[in-house]
């Protein structure tokens, strides 16, 4: 279990790094455009073959994949819209809570399957892994920029993601401690959910933000995203 809390503490790590990154120099806007469309490639093709592919082929034709698709994408949107009320209200950052709203509901279903797959395997899911460090990567730039400007003082951004990634953390322990047996639909349910979530929060915060700072060259971005996301996986495979 304590080498799946640490697996999983790598994978929440690069939420800490993104925010040092922003610390040191903070991105222009249309670099951060850009780092966001990347990223955004980067979850869609995580989405599409690290979660919702994988669903379906760990459901093993019992179900649990649509229905875990439309609850993490139902959680999402309703976690979005009160988080969109107290932006409005005291000017917390709406877009940047939106980010990491999204980052929690994809890292802890992710983390805890990497946790189960350390269990299953003896060995870390490397393809996961890597999936888990660079999509997390690009979504804490954005959002630490977004809180920073809202009027976050960098050590209460700093703690937010260290507290998210302790979370990865914690969930790819309860994964190894907690899905060994686990039924196929729990855990199509589980990797669908992670999906629905994130899918959701693309386009309705990256993607849309990322084309508001560049325009057009963003989807070009968002291309080298998810083809350099997908060569990893398939290298590591």
């Amino acid at each position: 279990m304590s080498e799946a809390f640490f697996w999983g503490l790598v994978g929440g790590s690069s939420l800490v790094l993104g925010a040092l990154i922003v610390f040191i120099r903070e991105p222009a806007r249309k670099a951060l455009g850009l780092i966001m469309g990347f990223g955004a490639g980067v979850l869609l093709s995580a989405v599409s073959f690290e979660l919702v592919d994988e669903a379906l082929t760990v459901a093993g034709g019992e179900g649990g994949t649509a229905l875990g698709f439309f609850a993490g994408a139902l959680v999402f949107y309703a976690g979005d819209t009160a988080i969109a009320r107290i932006g409005k209200s005291d000017g917390e950052g709406e877009s940047g809570l939106s980010i990491v709203l999204g980052t929690v509901l994809d890292g802890v279903p992710e983390s805890a399957v990497l946790g189960l797959i350390l269990l299953q395997t003896g060995e870390v899911g490397i393809s996961m892994l890597v999936a888990v460090f660079l999509s997390n990567l690009p979504e804490s730039i954005a959002a630490s920029s977004s809180l920073l400007e809202s009027g976050w003082e960098r050590f209460r951004v700093l703690a937010l993601w260290t507290g998210v990634a302790l979370v990865s953390a914690v969930s790819a322990a309860a994964g190894y401690a907690l899905l060994d047996g686990s039924s196929p639909y729990t855990l199509a349910f589980v990797l669908a959910f992670a999906g629905g979530a994130i899918l959701t929060m693309l386009s309705t915060t990256m993607i849309p933000e990322a084309y508001e700072d560049v325009h057009r060259p963003v989807g070009l971005a968002t291309t080298l995203g998810f083809a350099v996301a997908l060569a990893i996986n398939l290298l590591t495979a």
